[in-house]
């Protein structure tokens, strides 16, 4: 304190280098299986930092470059991983099973975990999370694509949804964020 009792400043909160998504009032919740058949919410995942992405398997580009690097997100948290949830959520329910979301989500972490519903809770909780996504018809009916939101939320360890990942940002920000909500 000076001699006229002002207080001192407090230090400045380190500021995250993601998106800022504290206070948001979507992406609350969601009811869906994980891939070893368990039905799933946000609240299974208390006490831990949750990063979810939507995705399919069937995708050329962003979903396995996203994947591979929360892989490496994890590996740089070393033991700090532990505090972790990566949820994959398919938006593709038609072609992704759960033998296929478990037999490509955990190739790139054994903790990873892929989550799908049906059609009608797929677009349920597309809808809750604000993520888009939309099929583009290709040259058979087996044969097609899908435009999707391609970002990623993490949540912090109450559930409250806090960032977005935005993607090609690289690893350093995930670490750094996910690092400052762990603290």
């Amino acid at each position: 304190m000076s001699a006229c009792g002002e207080k001192a400043a407090e230090a400045p909160r380190q500021a995250f280098q993601s998106t800022d998504l504290t206070g948001a009032t979507f992406a609350r919740d969601f009811a869906l299986t994980d891939h070893h058949g368990k039905p799933r919410t946000m609240a299974d995942f208390r006490g831990k930092v949750v990063v979810m992405f939507f995705g399919y398997t069937q995708c050329p580009d962003v979903c396995p470059t996203t994947m591979a690097e929360m892989s490496e997100v994890m590996k740089q948290l070393g033991p700090q991983a532990e505090q972790v949830q990566v949820l994959f959520v398919t938006v593709d329910p038609q072609r992704d099973t759960q033998q296929l979301l478990a037999e490509y989500v955990p190739a790139f972490d054994k903790r990873f975990l892929g989550l799908y519903g049906s059609a009608e809770q797929t677009a349920a909780v597309g809808k809750e999370f604000k993520v888009i996504y939309n099929k583009v018809e290709g040259s058979s009916k087996d044969n097609y694509s899908i435009d999707h939101t391609a970002a990623s939320y993490v949540f912090d360890k109450q559930g409250k949804l806090r960032l977005l990942l935005r993607p090609g940002q690289g690893t350093g920000p995930a670490v750094h964020d996910i690092k400052l909500l762990l603290s």
